[in-house]
């Protein structure tokens, strides 16, 4: 059985253990204070039954699930045959570099070695490393056991082999790996959501929305789409010609909204083929893709009704 190591057991560290353990893993947790690794056993098996109760397990028992994790006290335990090691220690570089030490003089010599880390770009912590070139960051939106995307960032030394072994093992056990092709700041999702806050702030801030308008478009319109479709895959539906009939059509529009964003890229040339390629590599027409999606939003629609009358 593929053996995972946890480094730091708070609540990323957790959910990372029940997403591995999930997708077929022996996970060992650790974490330097023992205490914190003894309340993530505890209340391990109260998450797993919730989950299992929702059918969240792939068809497995919480108590299966949960006997695929236990923990040890001393790091070179936690990390003793491990092929893959996540680390979740706090978001402070200086922690970051001497775990990162430890870690690649304790971890097996073809042991994956990840961080957690939403900000640190790879190369701060791993720079001068003997193993940096097994390192990179794999980063989740929280709680990864039920937000499958997970951003793999390389650093500059991080070999193509590490990139390909962690997205395997991401996709192995039901993730959704993203990757950069280098190491930049906000990597991709806190870039996308930054941008999306930004334009929020502003439009909070020059009085045209509300906060509480705002938090509705997004829940009740954008984010509905969202839930299932990517805004490539979105805008490919949204014209009768697919993506590149949308950025003909709405193009000037779209620059006229963007004038005061001076990297705004320009939708035509490389750009435009590259995004009609891609849209052109869809298995399916148009028309069924919509009606699928028609079918989403609707099933998605009856959820969230019953959601809400459950809730009250």
């Amino acid at each position: 059985m593929t053996k995972v190591a946890i480094i730091g057991a708070g609540l990323i560290g957790q959910s990372w253990a029940i997403a591995f353990a999930r997708g077929g893993c022996a996970v060992t947790l650790h974490d330097r204070d023992h205490a914190v690794a003894d309340r993530a056993l505890a209340v391990l098996p109260d998450a797993l039954a919730a989950l299992e109760r929702m059918d969240l397990l792939g068809g497995e028992t919480a108590d299966a699930v949960g006997a695929r994790i236990d923990a040890a006290s001393d790091l070179a335990d936690a990390v003793r045959g491990a092929i893959h090691v996540q680390e979740n220690t706090p978001e402070t570089l200086e922690v970051k570099r001497s775990v990162f030490a430890q870690l690649d003089d304790a971890a097996d010599a073809d042991a994956v070695i990840a961080s957690s880390s939403s900000a640190l770009l790879p190369s701060a912590f791993t720079d001068g490393l003997a193993g940096a070139a097994r390192c990179l960051v794999a980063h989740p939106l929280n709680p990864p056991h039920l937000v499958p995307a997970v951003e793999l960032v390389p650093g500059p030394q991080t070999s193509a082999e590490t990139v390909a072994r962690t997205r395997a093992l991401m996709s192995s056990i039901g993730q959704s790996p993203i990757e950069t092709s280098r190491e930049v700041e906000g990597f991709v999702m806190n870039r996308l959501q930054g941008a999306l806050l930004d334009e929020a702030f502003a439009l909070v801030e020059q009085g045209l929305a509300s906060p509480a308008d705002i938090d509705t478009a997004m829940r009740d319109g954008l984010a509905r789409r969202w839930t299932f479709l990517g805004p490539f895959e979105t805008i490919d539906l949204n014209a009768p010609g697919g993506i590149g009939d949308f950025m003909d059509r709405y193009g000037p529009a779209y620059a006229a909204i963007g004038t005061q964003r001076p990297t705004r890229p320009r939708w035509d040339g490389t750009l435009r083929e590259r995004l009609v390629q891609y849209a052109s590599g869809q298995s399916s027409t148009h028309d069924a893709r919509r009606a699928w999606r028609d079918r989403c939003l609707a099933r998605l629609a009856r959820l969230i009704s019953a959601n809400e009358k459950a809730t009250g």
